[in-house]
């Protein structure tokens, strides 16, 4: 495989106004034709394969549906190979991508549907009942249906269901025979309407552009250079419809030569571990609660990770009880960053050369950050304040929202995290906690991650979320979630364990053990559902 690795497709297009990411995508496609750039489902797909499908599906949708430069598609798949194909179609067409969660409810589908007028919607065909409750409702046009098994059965099955429906091998078979030329694109034209996770409230659309996903490429292939002597091997459990998944999945693993295997179902760990023992791999992109669950299989410890280069972590706080462990078992470290959906993903990230536990790392490439207070003055090195971020991969606002776009970002450019962080001396970033998550506990702050780092700690912890409740003598109370590998947890014994690390005043006056804790759709602990179900001790 080496002997093929062509690192050409890392270098800047010579194309200073048109979309230099459709001119890197193509040149990776062609210096890496033979190379493999998806795994998935024991099925392995080629930079030369996809290639010619992206073209065949973007025929497709700009002859057969005749859609237009602008228009969005949405596209709601799991991580499968079909994913990529329909993605660089989309980006290929000049189209508009609107990630959207499998998993979403009817109502939850159509409000994104709605709020997006996409006017095609790419789905699994098993998912076919929940549209045909809401078709009627939005702008959505036509839908091509997938199965999981599409890219491996040489005849796959066609069942559709809905009115105006086509089966993707059908779509691709009658793409292949027509015409097709990649539209005119500029780095400022719209790519990509990414959701917000909603952790914050409604969810809202970042209108991320060309040259948004170019930057973040850029600075993630600065931060982490592909090996030079072979093709890196990266395992993507990330959902790619989220921002995180999306960009090193899609955006990363075809411009800078990888292989992206992918991972349909991170939450079947029996099948992530067995992937990761048949398969060397040179790189991971996880999230904390990710790296917690491979750690607690019984077969982890057979994995062989002689050739893992780097983990990253993203999307929630690492913790250090499992940075820790991580590297005792494994060798190599995880290194965090910072991102957002309305960053393009990373604002910050700690790399290889320099790397500092607790801390998000410095800023990427070409980025600027400060912190400022509620009055919105800057506050000096080393001082706690909003977090705000200026650069080239900061999105261009909410897509239909101004009322939400223009505090967002400001005259100046700077977009407001609404995160509480510490810019050190040093140069690296910590994240203190959500400036919505603070609590306040007679007056003092109290960050709901500085609590959690510690019960993280505990022996018979597995998991925990800390939320502050309304309080008659405090005005605000900090209140515990746990879940535990023991029978008799003891809320005496978990208070003892924090006060040997917390101040009084951050010490939980209120702990609960429960079965589960609320997450997102990529595993991150939802403290906004805790607080809405829990408004009482």
């Amino acid at each position: 495989m080496s002997d093929n690795f062509d690192r050409q497709q890392t270098r800047e297009p010579d194309a200073p106004d048109s979309s230099r990411l459709i001119a890197l995508y193509e040149s990776s496609c062609r210096h890496n034709a033979s190379l493999p750039v998806y795994s998935c489902l024991g099925q392995i797909m080629t930079f030369a394969e996809l290639d010619r499908l992206s073209r065949d599906f973007a025929a497709f949708l700009v002859t057969r549906l005749n859609l237009q430069k602008g228009d969005r598609i949405a596209v709601q798949l799991p991580n499968l190979i079909q994913y990529p194909v329909v993605a660089w179609a989309a980006l290929r067409a000049g189209l508009i991508i609107v990630n959207t969660n499998p998993m979403y409810t009817a109502r939850e589908l159509l409000q994104q549907l709605t709020d997006s007028g996409a006017r095609v919607l790419v789905m699994l065909a098993r998912n076919q009942s929940v549209m045909e409750t809401i078709i009627s409702q939005c702008a959505v046009e036509h839908v091509i249906t997938t199965h999981q098994e599409d890219m491996i059965t040489p005849q796959p099955r066609i069942n559709c269901e809905l009115v105006n429906t086509t089966a993707l091998p059908e779509a691709l078979r009658q793409g292949a025979a027509l015409p097709f030329s990649t539209a005119s694109l500029l780095m400022e034209d719209l790519a990509l309407l990414q959701y917000t996770g909603g952790t914050t409230g409604a969810s809202k659309g970042s209108m991320l552009t060309h040259g948004n996903l170019f930057a973040s490429m850029c600075q993630f292939n600065t931060a982490y250079p592909p090996s030079e002597e072979r093709q890196d091997v990266v395992l993507n459990p990330m959902p790619i419809y989220h921002i995180y998944g999306f960009v090193t999945s899609v955006v990363m693993a075809t411009a800078m030569g990888t292989l992206s295997v992918l991972i349909p179902d991170p939450r079947d760990i029996d099948r992530f571990i067995q992937i990761m023992c048949e398969r060397p791999f040179t790189a991971i992109a996880g999230i904390n609660t990710i790296y917690a669950g491979l750690m607690m299989h019984p077969d982890f410890d057979r994995i062989n990770f002689d050739n893992l280069r780097y983990a990253i972590a993203g999307g929630a706080a690492l913790m250090t009880s499992v940075a820790e462990e991580w590297y005792q078992r494994t060798g190599c470290h995880i290194y965090e960053g910072y991102a957002l959906s309305e960053t393009t993903s990373a604002a910050c990230i700690n790399t290889i050369g320099a790397r500092q536990t607790g801390t998000v790392g410095k800023p990427v490439i070409n980025t600027e950050l400060k912190c400022v207070d509620l009055d919105g003055h800057d506050v000096k090195p080393e001082g706690e304040g909003e977090l705000l971020i200026r650069g080239p991969q900061v999105m261009q606002g909410y897509w239909r929202a101004p009322q939400n776009s223009t505090p967002a970002i400001d005259e100046e450019g700077w977009f407001h995290t609404g995160d509480i962080a510490v810019l050190q001396a040093d140069g690296f970033v910590r994240i203190v906690d959500r400036l919505k998550d603070m609590i306040l506990v007679s007056g003092f702050n109290v960050y709901p991650n500085e609590i959690e780092e510690v019960v993280s700690r505990h022996p018979d912890v597995i998991e925990c979320a800390v939320v502050g409740i309304p309080d008659e003598k405090t005005g605000e109370a900090v209140k515990l979630f746990v879940t535990t590998t023991s029978n008799v947890f003891s809320e005496d014994e978990i208070r003892a364990f924090c006060r040997e690390s917390l101040t009084a005043y951050k010490v939980p006056k209120h702990v609960v053990v429960v079965e589960d804790l609320p997450k997102s759709t990529v595993g991150k602990i939802l403290r906004r559902s805790l607080r809405t179900e829990n408004t009482s001790a």
